[in-house]
């Protein structure tokens, strides 16, 4: 199940702090209870793609994103996300998440997302493609921006960025069928 208690409790816990620039870091704090875990007892794969969350929407709040979503009538989906795996989190471990916009294009904002644990380490890293969207589709992000009241300009693009969505665009869609029947 979603986990609407934490978000709503990471909203109320934020509703104040100062606002982020475009680019700034959002930095939370959570605990991995024992529904998130796996059948080896540390954070599932999946769930620490829904924690993400936690971190990912208090962070576009503090932004300016959400009450221009909630003015427009506009959605914030992702659409894509690579995720780099290195250390587990284990049941009742305390982590940071860190969650930045690192950059965005004509159609897409690039979001990286990491999981710190208590030690220093980090435990992952996520890259997303995150889209605002309307009834017709995609809303440009200078749209976007320009409903927020900003004019800043795209920093320039880390190569890893740009390596991936170059990747991306070479990756087929929709999938081959016939790879898939074996």
């Amino acid at each position: 199940m979603y986990p609407y208690i934490r978000m709503v409790k990471e909203l109320i816990k934020y509703r104040r702090a100062a606002p982020l620039p475009l680019t700034g870091t959002h930095v939370s704090v959570h605990r991995c209870w024992p529904w998130d875990i796996d059948m080896w007892a540390e954070l599932n794969n999946g769930r620490t793609l829904t924690l993400y969350d936690l971190g990912r929407i208090p962070m576009a709040r503090r932004i300016g994103l959400i009450g221009v979503l909630r003015k427009t009538g506009w959605g914030l989906t992702m659409a894509g996300v690579s995720v780099r795996y290195r250390r587990r989190i284990r049941t009742f471990e305390k982590f940071t998440v860190k969650s930045r916009a690192v950059c965005w294009d004509d159609r897409f904002v690039y979001i990286e997302q990491s999981m710190w644990k208590k030690n220093g380490d980090c435990a992952n890293h996520a890259l997303y493609r995150a889209a605002v969207t309307d009834k017709a589709g995609i809303v440009p992000p200078a749209r976007v921006l320009e409903k927020m009241g900003r004019t800043d300009a795209t920093p320039p693009t880390p190569d890893w960025v740009r390596l991936w969505i170059e990747a991306e665009a070479t990756r087929p869609w929709p999938p081959m069928q016939d790879a898939l029947q074996d």
